[in-house]
Protein backbone atom coordinates (compact mmCIF):
# COMPACT_ATOMS: atom_id res chain seq x y z
CA UNK A 1 0.00 0.00 0.00
CA UNK A 2 3.01 2.42 0.86
CA UNK A 3 4.29 2.51 -2.72
CA UNK A 4 0.68 2.38 -4.00
CA UNK A 5 -0.07 5.25 -2.18
CA UNK A 6 3.16 6.98 -3.15
CA UNK A 7 2.60 6.65 -6.92
CA UNK A 8 -0.82 8.26 -6.67
CA UNK A 9 0.45 10.80 -4.75
CA UNK A 10 3.30 12.04 -7.54
CA UNK A 11 0.67 11.53 -10.00
CA UNK A 12 -2.28 13.10 -9.05
CA UNK A 13 -3.40 16.32 -9.74
CA UNK A 14 -2.66 18.14 -6.49
CA UNK A 15 -6.09 19.41 -4.48
CA UNK A 16 -4.42 22.08 -2.49
CA UNK A 17 -4.90 20.00 0.63
CA UNK A 18 -1.33 18.48 1.54
CA UNK A 19 -1.50 16.25 4.72
CA UNK A 20 0.97 15.80 7.01
CA UNK A 21 4.25 13.86 5.58
CA UNK A 22 3.77 15.49 2.27
CA UNK A 23 0.87 13.31 0.99
CA UNK A 24 -1.85 15.09 -0.90
CA UNK A 25 -5.22 14.69 0.24
CA UNK A 26 -6.53 12.95 -3.51
CA UNK A 27 -3.52 11.02 -3.50
CA UNK A 28 -4.99 8.27 -1.10
CA UNK A 29 -8.64 8.25 -2.68
CA UNK A 30 -7.84 5.80 -5.80
CA UNK A 31 -5.91 3.33 -3.10
CA UNK A 32 -8.84 3.23 -0.93
CA UNK A 33 -11.04 2.94 -3.48
CA UNK A 34 -8.56 -0.39 -4.48
CA UNK A 35 -8.84 -1.42 -1.78
CA UNK A 36 -12.47 -1.07 -1.13
CA UNK A 37 -13.35 -3.13 -3.81
CA UNK A 38 -12.67 -6.33 -1.44
CA UNK A 39 -16.31 -5.30 -0.16
CA UNK A 40 -18.01 -4.62 -2.97
CA UNK A 41 -17.80 -7.84 -5.33
CA UNK A 42 -21.44 -8.38 -7.62
CA UNK A 43 -22.99 -11.64 -6.68
CA UNK A 44 -22.12 -11.52 -3.31
CA UNK A 45 -19.03 -13.77 -2.27
CA UNK A 46 -15.45 -12.29 -1.54
CA UNK A 47 -12.47 -11.28 -2.36
CA UNK A 48 -9.22 -10.98 0.15
CA UNK A 49 -6.71 -8.44 -0.91
CA UNK A 50 -3.16 -9.26 1.26
CA UNK A 51 -1.31 -5.88 1.23
CA UNK A 52 1.84 -4.89 3.43
CA UNK A 53 3.28 -1.52 4.37
CA UNK A 54 6.19 0.14 5.19
CA UNK A 55 6.84 1.24 8.61
CA UNK A 56 9.52 2.31 10.53
CA UNK A 57 11.00 4.02 7.93
CA UNK A 58 11.76 7.86 9.14
CA UNK A 59 9.65 8.91 6.53
CA UNK A 60 6.68 10.81 7.83
CA UNK A 61 4.92 9.89 4.41
CA UNK A 62 5.12 6.36 5.09
CA UNK A 63 3.04 6.63 8.57
CA UNK A 64 0.50 9.07 6.88
CA UNK A 65 0.19 6.63 4.37
CA UNK A 66 0.18 3.25 6.96
CA UNK A 67 -2.09 5.27 9.55
CA UNK A 68 -4.72 6.14 6.78
CA UNK A 69 -4.80 2.23 6.31
CA UNK A 70 -4.48 1.16 9.57
CA UNK A 71 -8.20 0.53 10.37
CA UNK A 72 -9.26 -0.89 7.05
CA UNK A 73 -8.42 -4.46 7.14
CA UNK A 74 -9.85 -7.69 9.40
CA UNK A 75 -6.13 -8.17 10.16
CA UNK A 76 -3.11 -7.05 11.07
CA UNK A 77 0.47 -8.93 11.17
CA UNK A 78 2.97 -7.35 12.28
CA UNK A 79 6.69 -8.92 11.58
CA UNK A 80 9.07 -8.52 13.70
CA UNK A 81 13.17 -8.33 12.40
CA UNK A 82 14.71 -9.74 16.04
CA UNK A 83 12.95 -12.77 14.98
CA UNK A 84 14.53 -12.93 11.69
CA UNK A 85 17.54 -12.83 13.10
CA UNK A 86 17.30 -14.91 15.32
CA UNK A 87 16.02 -17.62 12.68
CA UNK A 88 11.74 -17.66 14.66
CA UNK A 89 9.36 -18.60 12.21
CA UNK A 90 7.03 -17.37 11.98
CA UNK A 91 8.88 -13.72 12.88
CA UNK A 92 4.72 -12.42 13.92
CA UNK A 93 4.64 -9.97 17.00
CA UNK A 94 1.63 -11.66 18.34
CA UNK A 95 0.94 -8.50 20.70
CA UNK A 96 0.88 -6.13 17.78
CA UNK A 97 -1.20 -8.50 15.16
CA UNK A 98 -4.58 -9.43 15.72
CA UNK A 99 -8.23 -10.25 14.16
CA UNK A 100 -10.92 -7.59 14.51
CA UNK A 101 -14.30 -9.19 15.31
CA UNK A 102 -12.91 -12.41 16.67
CA UNK A 103 -15.60 -12.87 19.19
CA UNK A 104 -17.64 -13.62 15.82
CA UNK A 105 -14.51 -16.80 14.91
CA UNK A 106 -15.36 -18.84 18.46
CA UNK A 107 -17.50 -19.61 21.25
CA UNK A 108 -17.36 -17.69 24.58
CA UNK A 109 -15.23 -20.06 26.43
CA UNK A 110 -12.62 -20.25 23.57
CA UNK A 111 -12.61 -16.47 23.39
CA UNK A 112 -12.33 -16.19 26.97
CA UNK A 113 -8.83 -18.16 27.05
CA UNK A 114 -7.53 -16.60 23.89
CA UNK A 115 -8.17 -12.97 25.85
CA UNK A 116 -5.99 -14.24 28.84
CA UNK A 117 -3.77 -16.01 27.13
CA UNK A 118 -2.94 -12.54 25.20
CA UNK A 119 -3.03 -10.81 28.78
CA UNK A 120 0.08 -13.10 29.51
CA UNK A 121 1.60 -12.66 26.13
CA UNK A 122 1.61 -8.85 26.23
CA UNK A 123 3.30 -9.04 29.48
CA UNK A 124 6.08 -10.76 27.51
CA UNK A 125 8.63 -9.60 25.32
CA UNK A 126 7.64 -10.57 21.36
CA UNK A 127 10.87 -12.75 20.63
CA UNK A 128 9.70 -14.80 24.42
CA UNK A 129 6.12 -14.74 23.33
CA UNK A 130 6.57 -16.44 19.81
CA UNK A 131 8.77 -18.98 21.83
CA UNK A 132 6.14 -19.58 24.12
CA UNK A 133 3.45 -20.24 21.28
CA UNK A 134 5.80 -22.45 19.40
CA UNK A 135 6.71 -24.53 22.29
CA UNK A 136 3.06 -25.14 22.70
CA UNK A 137 1.87 -25.45 19.43
CA UNK A 138 4.13 -28.25 18.53
CA UNK A 139 2.96 -30.25 21.45
CA UNK A 140 -0.38 -29.99 21.15
CA UNK A 141 -3.03 -31.25 17.96
CA UNK A 142 -6.06 -28.82 17.95
CA UNK A 143 -6.54 -25.24 19.32
CA UNK A 144 -8.35 -26.65 22.34
CA UNK A 145 -5.71 -28.80 23.39
CA UNK A 146 -3.49 -25.87 23.03
CA UNK A 147 -5.59 -23.67 25.12
CA UNK A 148 -6.49 -25.83 27.39
CA UNK A 149 -2.34 -27.00 27.68
CA UNK A 150 -2.05 -23.18 28.27
CA UNK A 151 -3.51 -23.85 32.13
CA UNK A 152 -4.92 -19.79 31.75
CA UNK A 153 -7.34 -20.08 34.40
Amino acid sequence: ITRLARAWNTEVPHSGKILSGGVDANALQHPKRFFGAARNVEEGGSLTIVATALVDTGSRMDEVIFEEFKGTGNTELHLDRRMVEKRIWPAIDVNKSGTRREELLMDEEELRRVWILRRVLNDMNPVDAMELLLNRIQKTKTNEEFLLSMNLS
